[in-house]
């Protein structure tokens, strides 16, 4: 996952649940708690002014299930291409797309992804007050998130 982030536009997390059989709380809760390190990041404390993470239950109704055939396409754009400047690169492509299939295929094809994305309308459930764009993923034991945000 670290060769995923970008410093002060994507950030990712990783590791194994410690709760015994985790499930989209839980997940909701790591996601929480990556909201919340982006939140007192020097480079984002000005634009996020008194923001809070939402809770967990918020958390969990802004996610849309993921197909797992398309979660490695999507981690490799989410890393790479910025949302605002889609012509910016964060990553090169190639570097992307071999450690989103690499995230991808360790978590296996039995794991459960997620995103704020609904790819039936094209909205995105923001979970912050700037552009974002998340994509969680478990297998039920480990997760994997990485999150970009951009300023307007």
């Amino acid at each position: 996952m670290a060769e995923l982030s970008t410093p002060m536009r994507v950030y990712v997390a990783a590791g194994r649940f410690t709760e015994p059989q985790p499930d989209l709380p839980e997940l909701a809760g790591r996601i929480r708690t990556l909201l919340a390190a982006v939140a007192v990041d020097e480079a984002w404390r000005r634009f996020l002014l008194g923001y809070a993470p939402p809770c967990v239950p918020e958390i969990c109704a802004a996610l849309e299930p993921v197909e797992t055939d398309a979660a490695a396409s999507f981690l490799a754009r989410l890393a790479a291409v910025d949302l605002v400047w889609p012509s910016h690169r964060h990553l090169p492509v190639e570097t992307a797309e071999r450690a989103a299939d690499r995230v991808v295929s360790l978590l296996g094809a039995e794991a459960s992804w997620w995103s704020n994305h609904d790819a039936g309308c094209g909205a995105v459930n923001g979970l912050t007050p700037v552009f974002d764009s998340l994509l969680a993923g478990t297998d039920g034991e480990h997760f994997a998130l990485a999150l970009q945000i951009a300023d307007d």
